[in-house]
């Protein structure tokens, strides 16, 4: 079992920045894929980004492309998402989650409970 708690979010305005942050507890961190999620109201869960579990590879939507940088701290079992240029479409609940194998879109084992993202315009 992996355990992930989010932190880092909250209201910004368009064009600000916020730091994710996933820690993440249990079975060894290091050995698993980790990615960011995100849930505006009314919609889907889609895909944010991806990270191997060494940081060699990385993966993000096309709508984040270019503003967010995911990235990885295995000695503190902890990763982060960095979010520049906030858009108010941005605006949603942000998930973390963990896998094993290769930093997929989907097939997530484990998930934290969620941190609120509200960018205003």
């Amino acid at each position: 079992q992996v355990q992930l708690v989010e932190s880092g979010g909250g209201l910004v305005q368009a064009g600000g920045s916020l730091r994710l942050s996933c820690a993440a507890s249990g079975r060894t961190f290091s050995g698993y894929a980790m990615g960011w999620f995100r849930q505006a109201p009314g919609k889907q869960r889609e895909f944010v980004a991806a990270i191997s579990w060494n940081s060699y590879v990385t993966n993000y939507a096309d709508s984040v492309k270019g503003r967010f940088t995911i990235s990885r701290d295995n000695a503190k079992n902890t990763m982060y998402l960095q979010m520049n240029s906030l858009k108010p479409e941005d605006t949603a609940v942000y998930y973390c989650a963990a896998r094993l194998g290769p930093p997929r879109a989907n097939e997530y084992n484990y998930w934290g409970q969620g941190t609120q993202v509200t960018v205003s315009s």
